[in-house]
């Protein structure tokens, strides 16, 4: 098996609009597309990038790999992020954005979100959804969804989503599970900065450690394409 195409560019920019580039190809011409999107400070570049090509959203259902549990128009809401820079000015269908409900008790929130998963993706019981495109980033501790060092859930291969409480940040997340990120047509992982560089070189260059780099979850194999800047990739 061969490893990931690792694609790098001079400026967060310039890794955006490849990464828009090359996630419209792959969801052009569907007549159903999935597309699952994460949160965070560089996802919003992509977003933008997104949200100005002549492209037909109508046929695209949205998802999200995580979110915080907060409401919607918190500052913190991934849903937020992405409704400011892709959803509204793309003028995406609202019947195709499957928000997860980050106002609800966690639990409630989670189950809610594998059961419109469930509807969405027609599952019969066992069954993951696969996911034509799964975007994800990575923090500068490896880790990538709502999977931090050290959670047992990155051994978790049979469920979609779950709550679960982050110390490091103080908070309730939901988010999908590892077999989902597996099962993923296209994994596409969008990286920058330099403080992002030794998590990066740890994920692709130590030997499998899931519990301390959850981010290799995925990522290693020929499905995966990482959009860099030449910051983030100067440890490669």
């Amino acid at each position: 098996m061969s490893g990931p195409d690792l694609r790098i560019s001079a400026t967060p920019e310039e890794a955006a609009r490849e990464c828009s580039s090359y996630i419209l190809s792959l969801l052009a011409g569907k007549q159903h597309a999935t597309f699952a999107i994460s949160g965070g400070s560089t996802p919003k570049l992509l977003f933008t990038d997104l949200a100005k090509a002549e492209f037909d959203w109508s046929k695209v259902h949205i998802f999200w790999v995580d979110e915080r549990c907060v409401p919607p128009d918190s500052k913190d809401s991934n849903y937020r992020l992405a409704d400011e820079t892709l959803l509204g000015p793309a003028k995406i269908p609202a019947s195709n954005i499957h928000r997860i409900y980050g106002e609800l008790p966690p639990p409630e929130a989670a189950a809610r979100y594998v059961a419109d998963i469930r509807a969405a993706f027609a599952l019969k019981n066992g069954e993951l959804p696969v996911f034509d495109v799964l975007h994800r980033g990575m923090g500068g501790d490896a880790h990538t969804a709502s999977l931090f060092p050290g959670t047992p859930l990155v051994h978790d291969r049979t469920g979609i989503a779950t709550n679960v409480w982050v110390e490091k940040m103080k908070m309730d997340r939901i988010t999908l599970l590892p077999g989902v990120l597996l099962a993923a047509q296209h994994t596409v992982l969008q990286v920058a900065g330099a403080e992002k560089a030794e998590a990066l070189h740890n994920v692709l260059r130590e030997p499998e450690d899931f519990e301390k780099y959850p981010c290799q979850i995925a990522s290693r194999d020929e499905r995966a394409v990482w959009f860099l800047d030449q910051a983030a990739a100067a440890k490669l």
